[in-house]
């Protein structure tokens, strides 16, 4: 499921189906069946390059955050991995989900978090030798966060293993629930998913949005390859949510 999960990853680009497309309509003879997808790769790029249309979709399907009352505290908070790459040697570098972690170290200055758990081992098929865990605790410790305050599950691949390792980590330190689920919002409803099935229970506290709260004349005519990446992204969380359910994983 790990390896499939990625080869569907690559399948899920709205790129790869407009090159089918276009492939297609290119080694056809059929006149009229090379004009049809000429024409239907064009119309496919339009729409997802569309910025007010992925804006919408992701509008409707990220996970808000919560406002936290002041006094409110919780034993850990849970940050999920995902925001943190390693190259060729092993060097660490945090990619574009990286407010996941500063929102999480300012939860924990701010005193709504006692202890920060950190999952994420290695989410690529290469490099398996370097979690981001271990990485993440690293730089929280240069950041001023006391060691015995980071815990960590290294051993997570993806989001249902984030679940069963956090729970099993929660359950030996007799962490009191809820527990702060600190993630992307638009990874939150899988993530919420997941972590309920666990039988953890937890609060999603969302971050790394990917819609705009203004929408620009220009969004709904300029095409934008920064809407296709969002697709990509979107339709993941939507495969992954069925695919789990099919699966039992939620």
């Amino acid at each position: 499921m790990f390896i499939f999960s990625k080869i569907l990853l690559f399948l899920l680009n709205p790129l790869f189906w407009i090159f089918l497309l276009l492939l297609w309509s290119w080694l056809t003879r059929k006149a009229i069946l090379k004009k049809w997808l000429r024409w239907i790769a064009i119309g496919s790029l339009l729409f997802f390059s569309n910025p007010y249309i992925i804006n919408q979709l992701l509008k409707s399907y990220e996970t808000p955050r919560v406002t936290l009352s002041p006094g409110t505290s919780f034993q850990a908070g849970i940050l999920l991995g995902g925001f943190i790459g390693f190259d060729e040697n092993g060097q660490g570098f945090f990619n574009e989900a990286s407010e996941r972690m500063l929102q999480t170290l300012s939860l924990y200055k701010s005193g709504f978090i006692k202890k920060i758990l950190v999952s994420g081992g290695s989410g690529t098929l290469l490099r398996q030798k370097f979690r981001e865990a271990d990485f993440a605790k690293d730089q929280f410790i240069k950041m001023g966060v006391p060691p015995d305050d980071i815990l960590i599950d290294r051993n997570s691949r993806n989001t249902y293993e984030n679940a069963v390792y956090c729970k099993q980590i929660s359950d030996s330190l007799q962490l009191a629930p809820p527990l702060l689920l600190i993630t992307s919002a638009w990874h939150m409803p899988r993530a919420k998913a997941c972590f309920k099935k666990a039988g953890l229970t937890v609060l999603p506290y969302s971050c790394n949005f990917k819609h705009s709260l203004t929408s620009d004349p220009e969004d709904f005519l300029v095409p934008s390859a920064g809407a296709l990446d969002k697709w990509s992204i979107l339709l993941k969380e939507w495969v992954g949510l069925f695919v789990y359910k099919i699966t039992g994983k939620i």
